[in-house]
């Protein structure tokens, strides 16, 4: 809640003006380079499709009662949506650390909360929008059912909030590239690799059962497969709280150190 007087206006409530200027910004900033934003996750994950499925003979293969490539298809289209999530908030504010132009951000009439919506917002739509061009690309090659659209929308929804709230905390964080890039390669990527995304949870030993059962990565993947192919290794249930609980954490926590200014105006 904000009561802001500029040049005469009073700007009360919600700046919704300024949010969704915000908003444009932040979703013209990856469409405005879609090849490296968009096209070149896709490939990315067309490549870990076809070396799955060719080097590591995937489609002889299968999970249960599904087929292996099915099985994989949602993990893969997952990991990507969360990745350039992740990657479109860090990037944001991080560039406008290191280029000094972070004042163009604090200086409008913005709250904590604007601020921060607009940021998750950004990294949300890039996520979704990367996921979706995947998801197309890949149902030329596999054919591609929709078991339970709630479970797809619900969990692809949670987990590019996650991790456009975690980029939006590292981005804080962060100092300079170096930083954001120890975020990526010792948080994001080890855990997204640990996830079942490219393999079945029950394939494991007993210990490494029970902490993959604990990573907030493989219940928003479990729950998108799901969603796909009726099959999940998870309790659905117990995932969804995991991950809003995991949210509004975060949430929390960027909208603390946007209030405090943490790294920001100091």
């Amino acid at each position: 809640m904000i009561k802001v007087n500029l040049q005469g206006k009073t700007i009360s409530g919600v700046n919704w003006q300024g949010l969704k200027t915000l908003i444009q910004k932040e979703v013209g900033r990856f469409t405005a380079v879609y090849t490296q934003t968009i096209v070149a996750p896709v490939i990315t994950t067309l490549m870990y499709y076809a070396v799955f499925a060719l080097a590591f003979g995937g489609v002889a293969r299968s999970v249960g009662d599904t087929p292996y490539m099915l099985f994989l298809a949602p993990g893969l289209i997952m990991m990507t949506m969360v990745q350039n999530a992740f990657a479109n908030t860090s990037s944001s504010i991080v560039i406008a650390k290191v280029q000094g132009n972070i004042v163009d951000l604090l200086m409008p009439p913005l709250s904590a909360g604007e601020l921060l919506t607009g940021f998750l917002i950004g990294g949300v739509l890039r996520g979704l929008i990367v996921g979706l061009v995947a998801g197309i690309v890949i149902a030329f090659f596999i054919p591609m059912q929709i078991y339970n659209i709630g479970a797809i929308v619900v969990f692809a929804i949670l987990g590019t909030m996650m991790l456009s709230a975690l980029g939006t905390a590292g981005g804080i964080w962060s100092q300079k590239f170096d930083h954001i890039a120890a975020v990526t390669n010792f948080v994001v990527t080890p855990l997204t690799f640990l996830s079942g995304t490219f393999y079945s949870m029950n394939t494991l030993p007993p210990f490494w059962q029970f902490l993959g059962h604990y990573n907030p990565f493989f219940y928003m993947i479990d729950g998108f497969r799901y969603g796909f192919t009726g099959y999940s290794e998870g309790d659905l249930l117990f995932g969804f709280a995991l991950l809003v609980i995991i949210n509004a954490g975060l949430f929390f926590l960027c909208y603390r150190m946007l209030k405090t200014g943490y790294k920001i105006k100091s």
